[in-house]
Order: C-alpha cells, then structure tokens, then sequence
C-alpha cells in the first residue's frame, strides 16, 4: 500500500490530455498495474456538477480532483489527472500534497487544439456561446517547471505514452 503515484495532464482543451491518459491507462493495465483515469470532464459531472466555470469554481473542482487522487494514490493506485487545471497555484498545491507526483504540460498551440475541437467547444466560445473558454476568453498559466512536456502537435500519441511511462520509471515511480 502506499506505493501510488500521480500523473497529473495539465494543458489548453484539445491538447491531448484524455488521449494520452487512455493510452497509458491501457499501457500500465497490461503491465499489471492498478490505475484510474480521473478525466476532467466525467469528474465534473459525478462530483462539481453544481460548479460553473469561474476562478474560483474551476479552482473547488480542481481541489476535489486533488482529494480523489490522494485517496486512490495512497492506495497504491497509479492516478491519472487529465484535467485542465489552467492555475499554477492549484498545480502547485497538487504538487506539494500528493507527494508522488509528476506534472506533465501537454503542450499544443491553441491554433491546433481549435482545428482538433474534439467536443465543439472552440467553435462555441468563437461564436460567442461559451464566454468562460481556457486559451481564447479564460486564462492558463503554462506550467514553469514540468516533470515533462508533450508537444502534441509535434508528437504521436504513442511517444508521449512512451515519455511519460520513462518519466514514471526515472522519478522511481514504477520500476524499469
């Protein structure tokens, strides 16, 4: 027990995150490992579904995703955070409280996350039906020292599975 880590996916809506979080899921499940998604989207609708998008709404959200992963982390569980979480200070708070943690920027010019525009949400902020967008109305705050960054415009969805499970195995997270 005890023996968990968490992979916390930080970056703009589009970037990547829930692919690559699927990716390692399936990567670290065939390798045996106990592991959990904690996806930004389904999260918000089991436990914050009463939260809009404001500051301060997104920070709650952000604090309770936290709160999850600590629970599952301290049970050995390998926690994968695909979440937004446009705030460093959040990120930060995420950093010191759980310990076992890497932080990885899925990076992607907001120019790409809106021709990918998985969910349509791009096209609603440009039309003016979703005023609280991250990346065109809403601020983020790229990360200053991630564990790692994933350029997913540059790379496969394959090499950044890849790097993060190396990330994993260099922090002594998971053995080689």
């Amino acid at each position: 027990m005890g023996d968990g880590c968490v992979v916390w996916l930080t970056g703009l809506p589009g970037s990547g995150k829930t692919t690559i979080a699927k990716g390692l899921e399936a990567r670290l499940r065939a390798e045996g490992r106990s592991v959990e998604v904690l996806d930004g989207d389904e999260i918000r609708a089991a436990i914050s579904p009463e939260l809009g998008f404001s500051p301060e709404d997104r920070k709650l959200h952000n604090l309770r995703v936290i709160f999850l992963a600590r629970l599952l982390s301290r049970n050995g569980v390998v926690v994968i955070v695909s979440l937004i979480s446009p705030y460093r200070e959040v990120r930060e708070r995420a950093r010191r409280e759980l310990g076992r943690f890497l932080e990885i920027w899925v990076r992607a010019p907001v120019e790409a996350c809106v021709r990918r525009d998985p969910k349509g949400h791009y096209r609603q902020a440009l039309d003016g039906r979703n005023p609280q967008m991250t990346g065109i109305q809403a601020p983020y705050e790229p990360p200053e020292h991630p564990d790692l960054v994933l350029p997913t415009d540059e790379w496969a969805i394959e090499r950044c599975v890849e790097e993060v499970r190396r990330a994993l195995v260099g922090a002594g997270y998971l053995p080689a």
